[in-house]
């Protein structure tokens, strides 16, 4: 016992010392009630049919500031199922002009709640069909509001930099699990695949005042938000927003923010009720509670931010015939042939490309944070930390856009929902090809420091 103490002790004081060569941050956070009081269609379930019949719990957009005028960044968390490049382009162009923000050194990540109004441009097929003009009118209206308060928040957290010291540790939560059940190799199912890939890594950044007061905590996990069903029919932040109730209960005066990794193919169990949102949300605010009472290695002020955006390729377009066929059918397969035959009528392309955005924000050598623009699979952070630096790679999904699923080389064959059924609603008129995978991984690869980089494979 004793021994275990010693080497507690030790590590404290090492983090200590290290804390000792490092000045204080300006760090500023935020956050703005992006609930609605008025019906809308919520996004992520396309068998929901009815507009938000009421508000579980509230919807926010937060955000953290970090670093002085000539070197910070700026990341906002939004409770949404998928915030479009749109807006976030649209955000950036105004933050660049008031307060000359740059492109790379801005942020916006969704939670992923499918209990969340529906964003125009995000997710465009997802309700299966054209939507009333009273219906579409409101989700106009709450999409403007939206923008409006992610460059309010953004802000706001500018605003409120004061000076404040960054840490940054890792936990492990359990309720994320593989939800691709193959058969012969093949998909046949959502449920629960023991041993599917999945990541449940928890990374933890602690922004604390000099005083040791703690101001906030940015938390990543890899998982679903779809605690909740399409048979729920209330306004929710689902597991990420009753995360950040519980850390902010248990530290008063403190914003707890949530991002979310690659857990495109996983899903929380159990799932199906409020009380197991709330009960995965408690599980994840205990592991960040452990990792706070850790040892947690300092994180410096000196930040590079870089962004580029990739031409992710895709597979050969459905033939006109084949969009015929598929245009006599319901729901989102049938819309979709739809539109696109009325674009190819139009002689306009029905199958763009898709823009893949890719943001990396480092700290020294310490940690490197990378944005990944899509519903993208564990496959893709479990590569990243085998070639890149171990221990020092934070790796986040849905962020800047939600551009459609992105799966793995290594899950084509395997066919499915993430591969093929879901980009229908994506408006993708393929999957993606096989070499998509390797050009977003160099994509990444391309814009990482190098004392972050094992060499490629």
């Amino acid at each position: 016992m004793w021994a275990w103490v010693g080497a507690c002790f030790g590590a404290v004081l090492a983090c200590a010392e290290a804390r000792a060569d490092l000045p204080p941050v300006p760090v500023g956070v935020a956050e703005v009630d992006i609930t609605p009081d008025y019906p809308t269609r919520m996004s992520g379930y396309e068998s929901r049919k009815v507009e938000a019949q009421g508000v579980e719990s509230r919807l926010k957009a937060k955000a953290l500031a970090i670093g002085g005028d000539r070197a910070r960044v700026v990341l906002v968390t939004v409770d949404n199922c998928a915030v479009p490049a749109k807006i976030v382009d649209e955000v950036a162009g105004r933050l660049k002009s008031k307060i000359g923000l740059g492109r790379e050194d801005f942020a916006v990540c969704s939670t992923h709640t499918h209990s969340a109004p529906m964003l125009v441009g995000g997710i465009p097929f997802i309700l299966g069909e054209p939507l009333p003009a009273d219906q579409a009118g409101r989700l106009e209206r709450y999409t403007k509001e939206v923008t409006d308060a992610i460059e309010k928040v953004a802000l706001a957290a500018v605003q409120d930099r004061k000076p404040s010291h960054l840490d940054w540790g890792q936990g492990h939560a359990k309720f994320a699990v593989n939800r691709r059940l193959l058969k012969d190799g093949k998909w046949v199912n959502f449920g629960v695949m023991p041993d599917g890939a999945v990541d449940r890594s928890v990374p933890v950044l602690r922004v604390t005042s000099p005083e040791g007061a703690l101001r906030a905590v940015l938390v990543g996990y890899a998982c679903h938000c779809t605690t909740l069903e399409g048979n729920f029919t209330k306004v929710s932040g689902d597991w990420a927003g009753y995360a950040c109730e519980e850390i902010e209960r248990a530290h008063p005066g403190a914003k707890a923010l949530v991002v979310v990794g690659c857990g495109a193919d996983s899903n929380p169990q159990p799932r199906g009720k409020v009380e197991h949102a709330r009960q995965h949300g408690a599980e994840l605010a205990g592991e960040v509670e452990k990792v706070l009472k850790g040892s947690l290695a300092p994180v410096p002020a000196t930040i590079q931010a870089r962004f580029s955006r990739v031409d992710v390729p895709l597979g050969a377009p459905r033939t006109r015939e084949a969009l015929v066929e598929m245009a006599k059918g319901t729901g989102a397969p049938g819309y979709f042939a739809r539109t696109h035959l009325e674009r190819l009528d139009r002689g306009e392309d029905p199958a763009p490309p898709l823009k893949f955005p890719v943001q990396t924000w480092t700290f020294g050598d310490s940690l490197a944070m990378v944005f990944l623009g899509g519903e993208v699979v564990a496959d893709y952070a479990l590569r990243l930390k085998r070639e890149c630096k171990p221990g020092g790679l934070w790796v986040n999904a849905y962020s800047n856009d939600v551009t459609s699923y992105i799966a793995s080389k290594r899950m084509l064959d395997e066919g499915g929902y993430e591969v093929d059924h879901s980009m229908i609603y994506y408006d993708r008129h393929a999957r993606l090809a096989p070499n998509a995978e390797d050009a977003i991984i160099k994509a990444v690869r391309d814009i990482l420091p190098p004392a972050f980089l094992t060499p490629a494979p």
